[in-house]
């Protein structure tokens, strides 16, 4: 079946670093979808349409955001680094996939690990109510080269303030400077991997991960989803299916 677009406005762009940015576009036309669905989202030209899915960064509204990083070789997104406010984009107006906390199973905690624009997701969960009413604990873990990567700093800030007691986020940088300026949230040095092996993850946040307590979800570079699920295993988590309940919920990015 052919894609339906909608065409959406541009109203905002941040840009976290250099080719690392947030589009925000105003698309009334896009039907309710779940936080972590993805929608397809691109250009049309003459000679044909270009798109690929990104998942929505925010829960269902008007206004939508999409976290991109600039892939200069790419098909689609050095269109999108060079839109600006007023331009416009065609949106799907249909949300696909499952990687929802719908498809997740219940527990006391829940991880939410990402590398690079994987976090996307989790930044439309962490907004809307759901997570917080489904899980006592949420802690995130978003791995990244350089500690500039790490986007959504004031909001995780915020997040972590108005949920005290019950919000852990962690940045993990693979290349970290001698010198850091401009986070105020610590950051952990080296890989999400490195990190969950050493107990750097569960020492930062004082929360163990246990088949019994814990809910872990995967997104973004399939090495990373590919490591992490074997050494989960190891501990006795495993990939969630619904019919063979589980405790690891994981995204393919690409």
């Amino acid at each position: 079946m052919p894609l339906k677009w909608n065409p959406a406005t541009v109203v905002r762009k941040t840009i976290w670093a250099p080719g690392l940015f947030t589009i925000r576009v105003h698309a009334p036309g896009v039907l309710p979808f779940e936080p972590g669905q993805f929608l397809q989202v691109g250009f049309p030209f003459p000679e044909k349409h270009i798109h690929r899915p990104y998942s929505v960064a925010s829960p269902h509204s008007d206004y939508l955001d999409f976290f991109i990083v600039l892939v200069e070789s790419g098909e689609v997104t050095p269109h999108f680094w060079k839109v600006k406010v007023g331009d416009q984009v065609d949106v799907s107006e249909k949300g696909a996939g499952s990687f929802t906390l719908s498809h997740a199973p219940e527990s006391r905690d829940i991880w939410l690990m990402a590398t690079g624009t994987g976090i996307a997701p989790y930044i439309a969960m962490l907004r809307d109510g759901d997570i917080w009413n489904k899980y006592q604990q949420v802690v995130l873990v978003h791995g990244v080269r350089f500690p500039a990567d790490l986007a959504y700093q004031l909001e995780l800030e915020e997040l972590q303030h108005r949920f005290e007691g019950r919000f852990s986020y962690v940045g993990v940088a693979s290349r970290m400077p001698s010198k850091m300026e401009g986070h105020s949230n610590r950051i952990l040095s080296g890989r999400i991997t490195d990190c969950f092996t050493s107990l750097a993850l569960e020492q930062e946040t004082g929360i163990a991960i246990t088949p019994q307590y814990s809910t872990v979800m995967l997104c973004g570079n399939p090495a990373m989803l590919d490591e992490m699920e074997q050494l989960l295993s190891q501990r006795g988590l495993h990939r969630h299916r619904p019919k063979n309940p589980g405790q690891v919920v994981v995204e393919r990015y690409w």
